[in-house]
């Protein structure tokens, strides 16, 4: 590159810099009284409308056709958005980053789960150092923070074997922290929190668990619901970071008003009240952590160590040398559109001139990544600012475009279910994907696609969730179809004996044959009360008349 380029170049990103800093400025005055770090304000679509080269496109039909789609798909390659875009050129660069890093979920939960015990005295941390370093954690935390071997043994097998996790971590939370932080203040829970979705899920949105658990906060279905975070077959708000981090303030202070203690708190978070209760209970009534740690499960064991680990290290990271990309901004900048009509996440990226990586990271709620349109429901986009006026300036013609493209489509998208009719399925023996997939009259690529299976393996008492498109109904046992009822109200066909077998009632076998009451089996065989023994004959019609 000659030295004019050169000089171009820096010259456009001073001004680019320049711009960012007055919109930065003017976005934080309008986001003083907001609850949510990555939402200004819906108001703001008018403003962030000026700050790109519009499309200009008029849809002058009611519904657009092939010359007017090509039209938005040829504009939006031709337009250049200067300035801020320039900027967003080098964001990009650690949006990579914090893409990549989403894969790093399964190797922290490994480290929470099995706990290294060698020896590492490679590490350059002396026991007095480290002692006095806690010390001073513990001075400003609500947390027990006090030396024991445990602890020193994670520190240092983080500083070494995860020494590159961490470093991932520190890069990503530039991204989640300040949203964190924001929610976490106005719940009044310690800002230090904010280290536990590191340990839960390192700071992978769509993480998912061997046990169903999803999202930064790991929330299992049960919980995520009692807290407000809806799921159906398009939408799972557990992996949206702003309200599955709502949720889990929520449920931290509820745990917090029951253990008055922040680490017991974490260990119920982890394994849930009871499980800490007990352990209270076998250890003699300890209250502290250390002191039932050895009577919780053995995951739990490993989780508040984790916690305090990843804490000293993003504290004393400088000191210990470790590395990160750093970004100039703490979070992106971003504003919302409530989404009108069905639209995916390939076509946004088409016409408004947007990765899909992108799409992903800023909106990871979407199962999918199709935003689907559903009666009594609102779902937004979730866009960088200089993205919000193209869609807002053709927003009509976009949702033309979109609609055109999937009705071509030659298999129709996923129906839309509701979490009201879902269930959860415990696996059995001699149970595989094919026999409860035709049960409940549902695909196997469904029930893979709902549990995040990679395989066709399962696993006796693993949970499933499935969305049944027809009720299950148990085969029983028969001595032959019933058929149509007489006027005496017995059957008229050849099922007139029915062989009582354990665990059968009155109830469960007037159930088996249809025009058969209790009081028609009472009358036919003479009983009075409602006991009857194993292989009794029963009468099932009125075989006299």
């Amino acid at each position: 590159m000659n030295q004019k380029c050169k000089t171009a170049v820096w010259a456009a990103l001073l001004f680019s810099t320049f711009l960012f800093a007055q919109e930065k400025d003017s976005i934080t005055s309008k986001q003083a009284n907001s609850t949510e770090v990555l939402i200004p304000s819906e108001e703001n679509d008018s403003s962030a409308t000026n700050q790109v080269q519009p499309l200009n496109l008029k849809a002058e039909q009611n519904s657009i056709d092939g010359q007017v789609a090509g039209e938005v798909l040829s504009l939006s390659d031709k337009v250049h958005l200067q300035d801020l875009e320039e900027a967003r050129k080098y964001d990009s660069l650690w949006l990579r980053e914090l893409h990549e890093s989403a894969q790093l979920f399964s190797e922290m939960l490994l480290e929470v789960q099995n706990p290294a015990a060698e020896n590492l005295e490679v590490v350059d941390l002396p026991t007095d150092t480290l002692k006095a370093r806690l010390a001073l954690l513990d001075e400003k935390t609500p947390f027990n923070i006090s030396y024991n071997s445990s602890l020193e043994s994670v520190i240092k097998s983080f500083l070494v074997r995860k020494k590159d996790l961490m470093q991932r971590m520190l890069t990503a939370s530039q991204f989640y922290f300040p949203l964190f932080e924001q929610e976490l203040d106005n719940h009044d829970i310690p800002l230090e929190i904010k280290y536990l979705a590191i340990v839960e899920s390192a700071l992978n949105p769509r993480a998912r668990s061997r046990v169903g658990a999803k999202g930064l906060w790991q929330f299992m279905y049960g919980t995520g619901k009692m807290y407000g975070l809806d799921v159906s077959s398009y939408v799972d708000e557990r992996n949206d970071p702003i309200y599955a981090t709502k949720a889990a303030c929520k449920y931290l202070s509820k745990l917090y008003e029951i253990f008055n203690d922040w680490d017991l708190a974490l260990a119920a978070y982890n394994s849930g009240p009871g499980n800490v209760n007990k352990a209270i209970r076998r250890s003699g009534g300890y209250k502290n952590y250390w002191n039932i740690r050895r009577n919780l499960p053995r995951e739990t064991a490993g989780y508040l160590p984790a916690f305090l680990a990843t804490m000293y290290i993003f504290e004393y990271a400088e000191e210990h040398g470790l590395q990160y990309k750093k970004a100039e901004r703490p979070y992106f900048e971003t504003d919302t559109i409530h989404v009108k009509n069905m639209i995916t996440f390939d076509q946004i990226a088409k016409l408004v001139d947007i990765s899909k990586e992108e799409l992903e990271m800023l909106n990871p709620a979407y199962k999918l990544n199709i935003i689907p349109k559903i009666k009594g429901k609102t779902y937004v986009l979730r866009l960088p600012i200089t993205k919000i006026g193209k869609f807002v300036n053709n927003e009509e013609a976009i949702y033309a475009y979109a609609k055109k493209e999937l009705d071509s489509l030659e298999k129709p998208l996923p129906r839309y279910v509701e979490t009201k009719n879902q269930i959860r399925y415990k696996v059995r023996s001699g149970d595989y994907l094919g026999k409860i997939a035709e049960r409940y009259g549902v695909g196997v690529s469904q029930i893979k696609r709902w549990n995040g299976l990679r395989s066709n393996n399962l696993r006796i008492g693993q949970r499933l969730t499935i969305f049944p498109r027809k009720p299950y109904i148990p085969k029983t046992a028969t001595t032959s179809k019933p058929s149509k009822k007489s006027p005496s109200g017995a059957l008229a066909g050849d099922a007139k004996i029915h062989t009582v077998q354990e665990g059968d009632s009155l109830w469960t076998i007037s159930r088996k044959y249809p025009g058969v009451t209790i009081e028609d089996l009472r009358k036919w065989n003479g009983l009075s009360g409602n006991n009857l023994k194993p292989g009794t004959k029963l009468k099932l019609c009125d075989c006299s008349s």
